[in-house]
C-alpha cells in the first residue's frame, strides 16, 4: 500500500507511444492557465461580501494574508512539478514520495474536487449569461433555465458549455491555451478597467477605520460549527485584526485553481524552468488584482453599504455609473469559461495518470492517434459533469472544492520533505526554499483553513474519501502496474 513510484519509471511512462501527451506548452500558457483559473467569480463577488461581513477595508490585507498561504504552497509545487514533470500533479508527487495509497486517496480528492468546481463555475457562468440577455429583453424558457431559477429544472446553458469545452480539449491543448489566452485578455481587461475608472471615485474617509473594531464571532452550531469551534471551542471573529484572518480563510478560495497548472507539467515543453515560472507567475499576477480591486470597492462605497451579491458593479451603480456594472458582468460571464475549462483539463489529467498507473482501467490512459490527448477520460468526464451542472444545484457541495485542495496543499508540502531525504539525489530545476520551515508553514496555515470549514463539509469529504478507500481496494490495489513491474524499476 505504501510501495512508491520512482521518479524515473514515472518519466518512463510518458515516452510510451499510446499513453504519452504532446509538449506544446510554455511559461506563458502556464501562466496565462493559472491567471484564467484563478480570476472566477471571486473577484467580483467575494471582495464585497468579505469586506461588508468581515474584515472591513482590511480585505486587502486578508487577500494578501491568503496569498502568502498559497505561496508557500505554490513553492512547493513548483519543486515538484519541474522534478517530476508527469500529468496528474498533487496524485503524481504523492506516488513517488508518500506511496501508492496516500497517491490513490490525493488522486480521488483531486477528481472530486475538480468535478464539483466544474460544475460549480458553469452553474454560476450560466447565472451571468441569464443576467445579460435579461438587459436585451431576451430570455429562455423557465423550464431550461436550471433548478436555482423559479420553475426551472434543467440548465441548458450549463450543459452546453461543458460539451463545446470538452470538445476543445479532445482537439489538443495548443487549442485550448489559445482559446484560454483570448477569454483571460478579455477578463483582465475588465478587471483593469475597474480598478482604473474606480481610482476616480475613491474617497479617503470610505478607508476610516481601515481596520474596524471587532465586533462579534463567526460561530454555528452542530454540523454548521467551523471544525476549529468544535475542537477547541474557539470562536472566530469578524472585523478587528482577529477578522482579517478570519476573512483570509474565506477569501483563500478565490485562490483556488493555480495547482491545477501543475496538471500540465507532461505538456510542457521545458517543464524544469517553465513550471515554476507558470505557477509562481499567476499566483503574484492574481494577487495584485485581488489586492487591488478589495482596496477600490471599499474606497468606492463604505463597506456598510457594499451589496453582497454584485458588489463591484452596484458599487459603481452607487456612484451614478451604471455603465461599469454591466461591464463587470460581461467580464464575469466570459471570464467563467476559462475557469471552467481549465478545471477540466485538470481533472482529466488526475483521471488519466491514475489510468496509466493501472489504479484505474487502462482503457482511459490512451491517447488520440492524432490529437494526442487523453481523449477517453475527457469525453466521459464532460460528459457526467454536463449533466451533473444541467440538473444539479450544488451551493452546498461547493466547499468540497476547498477542503479538496487544503488537503493537496498539505500532502503536496509533506511529500517535498519526504523526497529531500528520500532521493536528495534527484536533479531539481527549482528548489523550495527553506526547508523543511515553508513546507511545515504551509502545512500549518493550509490545516488551519481546514479547520474553518463547517462540520458537515468534513463529514462529506470523509464520505467519499472512504468511498475511494473502498475503491482502491477492490479494484486499484490488484491492477495496479507496481504489481508487475520488477522491483529495481520501481
Amino acid at each position: 500500500m505504501f510501495r512508491t513510484k520512482s521518479v524515473e519509471q514515472s518519466i518512463r511512462d510518458t515516452e510510451e507511444p499510446e499513453h504519452g501527451l504532446r509538449r506544446t506548452l510554455s511559461a506563458w500558457d502556464l501562466t496565462v492557465f493559472g491567471v484564467g483559473v484563478i480570476i472566477g467569480t471571486g473577484i467580483f463577488v467575494l471582495t464585497g461580501k468579505v469586506a461588508k461581513e468581515t474584515a472591513g477595508p482590511a480585505t486587502a490585507l486578508a487577500f494578501v494574508a491568503a496569498g502568502v498561504v498559497c505561496a508557500l504552497a505554490a513553492l512547493c509545487y513548483a519543486e515538484f512539478a519541474s522534478t517530476v514533470p508527469v500529468a496528474g500533479s498533487a496524485y503524481t508527487f504523492s506516488y513517488a514520495s508518500l506511496g501508492e495509497l496516500p497517491a490513490w486517496i490525493i488522486g480521488w480528492d483531486l477528481v472530486l474536487e475538480f468535478a464539483l468546481g466544474t460544475a460549480v463555475v458553469a452553474v454560476g457562468w450560466s447565472g451571468y449569461v441569464r443576467s445579460l440577455m435579461d438587459n436585451v429583453d431576451w430570455s429562455l424558457p423557465a423550464a431550461l433555465q436550471g433548478p436555482d431559477a423559479p420553475g426551472g429544472s434543467f440548465d441548458i446553458l450549463a450543459f452546453v458549455l461543458v460539451l463545446l469545452l470538452t470538445a476543445i480539449l479532445v482537439v489538443g491543448m495548443k487549442l485550448s491555451a489559445r482559446i484560454t489566452a483570448l477569454v483571460v485578455a478579455i477578463k483582465v481587461t475588465v478587471v483593469l478597467i475597474v480598478i482604473i475608472a474606480g481610482l476616480f471615485f475613491v474617497k479617503a474617509d470610505n478607508y476610516k477605520p481601515f481596520i474596524p473594531e471587532e465586533q462579534g464571532q463567526v460561530s454555528g452550531s452542530g454540523l454548521d460549527a467551523p471544525m476549529v469551534q468544535l475542537i477547541f471551542g474557539y470562536e472566530p471573529t469578524t472585523f478587528g485584526v482577529q477578522g482579517i484572518f478570519t476573512a483570509a480563510a474565506i477569501v483563500f478560495f478565490a485562490f483556488i485553481g493555480f495547482d491545477v497548472v501543475a496538471t500540465a507539467a507532461e505538456e510542457t515543453k521545458l517543464p524544469q524552468r517553465d513550471m515554476p515560472r507558470g505557477i509562481l507567475g499567476s499566483l503574484v499576477i492574481c494577487t495584485t488584482l485581488y489586492v487591488a480591486v478589495s482596496l477600490v470597492v471599499t474606497g468606492m462605497q463604505d463597506y456598510r453599504e457594499l451589496s453582497v451579491s454584485a458588489p463591484l458593479a452596484d458599487a459603481f451603480k452607487a456612484t451614478g455609473h451604471p455603465f461599469y456594472g454591466g461591464v463587470i458582468s460581461f467580464g464575469a460571464a466570459v471570464g467563467l469559461t476559462t475557469v471552467c475549462m481549465i478545471l477540466l483539463l485538470g481533472q482529466t489529467r488526475v483521471f488519466f495518470a491514475m489510468s496509466r498507473d493501472g489504479l484505474l482501467p487502462r482503457f482511459f490512459s490512451v491517447t488520440h492517434p492524432r490529437f494526442r490527448t487523453p481523449y477517453r477520460p475527457t469525453v466521459l468526464l464532460g460528459g457526467i459533469i454536463a449533466v451533473v451542472a444541467g440538473f444539479t444545484s450544488i451551493d452546498e457541495l461547493a466547499t468540497l472544492v476547498n477542503i479538496g485542495t487544503l488537503f493537496a496543499f498539505v500532502v503536496v508540502a509533506i511529500g517535498v520533505m519526504i523526497l529531500r531525504r528520500t532521493r536528495p539525489d534527484l536533479p531539481r530545476a527549482f528548489r523550495t526554499p527553506l526547508v523543511p520551515l515553508v513546507p511545515i508553514l504551509s502545512v500549518a496555515a493550509s490545516v488551519w483553513l481546514m479547520l474553518n470549514l463547517p462540520a458537515e463539509t468534513w463529514l462529506r469529504f470523509g464520505i467519499w474519501m472512504a468511498i475511494g478507500v473502498v475503491v482502491y481496494f477492490l479494484y486499484g490495489r490488484s491492477h495496479s502496474r507496481m504489481n508487475r513491474e520488477p522491483a529495481g524499476r520501481r
